[in-house]
């Protein structure tokens, strides 16, 4: 039961001290949960004071027979991140992860759709549907302002700023940052508000929310990813997309058309450059324009 306290406060520690999402703080849970059931199988009598660095190699060992390299690497940093907190609480001296070395997972590039596919994917929207309009609204703010999905669903009507062209976001950590969106993108969320969202009744706690599924309640992550799934099956498009599949694209698009990365980073809300970075995976041929145009000594 130890484990379970510790836990528990470790949660609560997550959510006051360092301001993280339900999502985030119950990723972090699970690493500590598949631990604890690690444990109770093989019958390891052992405190989150008490273990040590063996006994959590073999627990990694066992993992990583039915895991990737990239979710034993965020199992690992899940269980850093729980030691490192019984270290500042001094429960431990020590933090038995730190010296197990992290598996190599490589820097996979996001999955992106072309403008072509953008398109194709928001024309296969039924605008005769009684959520059509709202779709179509959700997604062009997805594509135009490359929120995260539980970006997209905690909207609220009093984060837009349209006089000032800026849509306030609550992102990770609730920090706040504000994005610029275009004026069509701003036409479309205006006449969603005054043409349909008007005919839906909000339940009590949800008057503030931007987009309302069919009870007047707050759409769910799960309904997003399902709304892009199968508009994606209608359009045709094989790719396997998901709603972040947008944000990258946002960027990725950005990017390509002459966007300046630190101008991206904060448009994403990325706190450190270098996890902007990763969208500099433009073709070649772009590569070679951008030279042709902007070096000069260019004579290609």
């Amino acid at each position: 039961m130890k484990w379970l306290q510790f836990l528990n406060d470790y949660k609560l520690y997550l959510q006051i001290e360092r301001s993280m999402s339900f999502n985030t703080i119950d990723s972090y849970s699970r690493d500590i949960k598949k631990l604890i059931n690690y444990l109770e199988d093989n019958s390891i009598i052992v405190t989150p004071e008490q273990i040590d660095k063996e006994i959590i190699l073999q627990f990694i060992y066992e993992t990583a027979k039915s895991s990737n390299p990239k979710s034993q690497a965020r199992l690992l940093s899940g269980l850093r991140n729980f030691f490192d907190y019984l270290i500042f609480e001094k429960y431990r001296d020590d933090n038995p992860t730190e010296l197990i070395e992290t598996p190599k997972t490589g820097r996979k590039l996001p999955d992106t759709l072309s403008q072509v596919e953008i398109d194709m994917l928001i024309d296969s929207i039924n605008l005769s549907h009684p959520q059509g309009e709202r779709n179509k609204t959700m997604l062009e703010t997805l594509y135009s302002c490359g929120f995260r999905v539980s970006e997209l669903i905690t909207l609220q009507i009093s984060d837009l700023f349209f006089d000032e062209g800026f849509i306030r976001v609550t992102g990770k950590g609730d920090k706040q940052r504000f994005v610029p969106l275009s004026l069509d993108t701003q036409n479309l969320i205006t006449n969603y508000i005054k043409y349909i969202r008007c005919h839906d009744t909000p339940q009590k706690g949800f008057e503030d929310t931007l987009f309302l599924n069919r009870r007047g309640k707050m759409l769910t992550r799960n309904m997003i990813f399902t709304i892009i799934k199968n508009l994606a099956q209608e359009a045709g498009i094989q790719k396997k997309i998901s709603p972040h599949t947008f944000r990258h694209s946002f960027a990725t698009h950005l990017l390509e058309n002459g966007a300046d990365l630190r101008a991206i980073q904060q448009m994403l809300g990325h706190e450190s450059i270098t996890t902007t970075e990763i969208y500099m995976h433009l073709d070649k041929s772009h590569l070679k324009s951008v030279v042709e145009k902007f070096h000069p000594r260019s004579s290609f």
